[in-house]
């Protein structure tokens, strides 16, 4: 039997409710037909945006979104995305499908959604192909509140009051599609452009994030920093507020990004590679974490996870540009064990933004017309919520095993527990375990016996198992009523390829 141990004597850091975003970019069918649909559309809407949508994603308790990219925010120039919609400059969208972007969908439509959705805003601009005016002038229209000529403009446009911005990304992936630069370069970019992203007076300061490394790329992440600490006092501390981690776990590919294997076809082989492939989560955060406590011995600079998750080949006959594809339990465990890993890395780990948000990787919700389902992924992100704002509580799993072979080979659990301020302890644990349940003894260090559980959910199913638009609860979180208390200890029965959450009250 694996044995968990949780010191609940002792808080540490607080789990950022923003380790629970999403992003969202124009590509595909995840702004447009998933979020948006116009105010005209015979779809349920408020404002143009999708009520069942909307309403499910309040539900999950959403925290921050991303947008508009991406590749797509270096090359996105916001003025074409205001003023009145049919005079809006129409774009070729070269990195997505090669489809016609209207701009239907700009700065104001992203504001009203996170309006309606009672979230943080996090705007990614344009280092690659924009300028530092550009980015200059954006956040006067968002935030400005006075007499200035953006702040006129965002008048004219039907918003006399700011809106508050909380996060900008300067530029997107600029090792890559946002320019293909070296990270001394980008670095002397960044630190030119993040000075215009201005905390106008009485404003909310804005949290600045620079664009940190692809996957392993230890150098860009060292290069970046030692540019952007170099001549600067106090030790950066208002240069930057993050730095932006990408990592997606393909499933099959090796070195042939054209085949990274099926979303729902799939070996138990191929199973356990992806999971291990996820748990490589585990070494970058460590690792890259290592590098900015170098500089940032204080952690005052947070480590953002703005695209992560599983990336599959297409669902067969959908556009190869849009990115569209299902989402098993494969998919859910893999969301589980990431987000146990950036909870537990908490100190360092400030945000992150599983991509994408509907109809696009690994999204939470897919659409079909008037249609919508919620995916697996979907509820690991409701069952983790009750970790936002939580302190993380020190915790030791023990005798737990492994999964998979060679090099496949995982722990078979991934855990990780929080108090929240109404003294409630969290507990969220994946079993990764295609052949067995695992049975785990949670032993708390301080008052064991007072502790009584107030809720606990499943969600679990064949490791294939997911939905569809004729059978949308195939896969769903459910109560679970696998535990039992012994003594000062509580026995919890996980089933295979699983993810449990678990509440404890006095």
């Amino acid at each position: 039997m694996a044995k968990l141990v949780i010191n609940n004597e002792s808080k540490k850091s607080v789990i950022n409710p923003e380790i629970y975003g999403h992003f969202s970019e124009h590509l595909g069918r995840c702004i447009y037909e998933g979020l948006y649909v116009g105010e005209n559309s015979d779809i349920p809407n408020v404002n143009g945006m999708r009520k069942d949508v909307v309403d499910a994603l309040k539900e999950m308790k959403i925290p921050v979104l991303r947008w508009p990219g991406g590749c797509f925010a270096d090359e996105y120039h916001w003025m074409d995305g205001i003023g009145p919609k049919e005079k809006r400059k129409k774009m070729i969208n070269t990195h997505w499908g090669g489809v016609v972007e209207d701009n239907s969908f700009g700065t104001h439509e992203f504001f009203e959604l996170c309006r309606q959705l009672g979230c943080k805003t996090y705007v990614n601009a344009n280092l690659g192909s924009g300028t530092v005016r550009e980015m200059s002038e954006w956040i006067e229209y968002i935030t400005f509140n006075g007499v200035s000529p953006m702040a006129d403009l965002r008048k004219e446009n039907g918003h006399e009051e700011p809106w508050v911005v909380d996060y900008v990304g300067v530029g997107n992936e600029n090792w890559g599609c946002g320019g293909n630069m070296r990270p001394s370069h980008y670095a002397d970019e960044y630190r030119r452009y993040q000075t215009y992203v201005r905390n106008y007076a009485g404003n909310q300061p804005i949290k600045k994030i620079c664009c940190g490394p692809n996957v392993d790329d230890y150098a860009w992440t060292r290069g970046v920093l030692e540019t952007c600490f170099d001549h600067t006092e106090p030790r950066a501390h208002g240069l930057m507020d993050g730095l932006s981690l990408h990592y997606y776990t393909l499933p099959e590919t090796e070195d042939d990004w054209n085949y990274k294997g099926s979303a729902t076809k799939f070996t138990e082989e191929v199973f356990y590679q992806t999971l291990k492939r996820g748990y490589f989560m585990e070494e970058l955060v460590t690792k890259h974490g290592n590098i900015m406590n170098e500089f940032d011995p204080d952690k005052k600079i947070g480590l953002m996870v703005d695209e992560w998750g599983i990336w599959t080949d297409v669902e067969p006959g959908t556009n190869p540009g849009f990115l569209y594809q299902q989402s098993t339990m494969r998919d859910a465990l893999v969301a589980g064990m990431s987000l146990n890993i950036f909870n537990k890395h908490s100190d360092r780990v400030k945000m992150a933004n599983i991509a994408q948000l509907i109809n696009v990787l690994q999204s939470v919700m897919l659409t079909d017309g008037s249609n919508m389902i919620k995916t697996p992924t979907y509820y690991v992100f409701s069952m983790y919520s009750i970790h936002q704002g939580a302190s993380l509580l020190s915790s030791e799993l023990l005798n737990a095993g492994t999964v998979g072979k060679g090099k496949n080979e995982l722990p078979k659990i991934l855990e990780s527990a929080s108090e929240g301020e109404d003294g409630i302890i969290n507990i969220t644990l994946t079993n990764n375990s295609l052949e067995s349940s695992e049975d785990v003894e949670i032993v708390l260090t301080k008052d064991p016996a007072s502790y009584d559980v107030c809720e606990a959910k499943v969600l679990k199913g064949a490791m294939d198992a997911h939905n569809t638009f004729e059978a949308p609860e195939n896969v769903k979180a459910e109560k679970f009523e696998g535990f039992a208390k012994s003594g000062e200890s509580l026995k919890v029965t996980m089933p295979k390829c699983s993810v449990v959450s678990i509440r404890l009250k006095k």
